[in-house]
């Protein structure tokens, strides 16, 4: 399987609940595709505009093909994902949660220590004592030639998801 079948796969699976795009630039990092989901929901007393409260949780999925993976570049795509928290989450007193999946596929399984930081790897940061809510960084590393797949803790939740063998 090519980079190429294998986003079509995972384009498929994410369709349905995304909006998707593809080549996406965010703070001059280019992702191969761009997924998210916004869910609101909200209570109300008699007619929708008497609104009590409402809630907004969203999810983004940063998927990226590379060439090889090495601890420097691991730290480099994960400060970058941090770097795009900024932009992509804007707490507000609805705003509930966030998720950030960012998704690296190789073509091979890169060296244990890699895969190592990968399963440590956790970040949750919370937005006014979490009043106005928090977000969670989900990290997967996939080989495609090797059908290996590793996750960080957050990251089991959706692994199903971007497993396609």
């Amino acid at each position: 399987m090519n980079f190429n079948d294998y986003l079509q796969i995972i384009e498929k699976r994410l369709e349905k609940s995304f909006d998707i795009y593809k080549d996406y630039s965010i703070n001059n990092y280019v992702f191969d595709l761009f997924a998210k989901h916004n869910a609101r929901t909200e209570r109300y007393i008699l007619t929708k505009k008497t609104v009590l409260d409402a809630m907004e949780n969203n999810e983004y999925c940063l998927i990226n093909f590379l060439d090889k993976l090495d601890e420097n570049d691991l730290k480099s795509y994960i400060d970058g994902l941090l770097e795009i928290i900024d932009v992509l989450v804007k707490p507000t007193k609805e705003h509930m949660s966030s998720i950030i999946t960012g998704v690296i596929v190789l073509d091979n399984k890169p060296s244990i220590n890699v895969i190592k930081a990968i399963k440590r790897f956790k970040y949750n940061r919370g937005f006014a004592f979490g009043f106005k809510g928090w977000v969670d960084i989900r990290l997967i590393l996939v080989a495609m030639k090797d059908k290996h797949i590793v996750t960080n803790k957050k990251g089991r939740e959706v692994r199903r998801v971007y497993n396609t063998w």
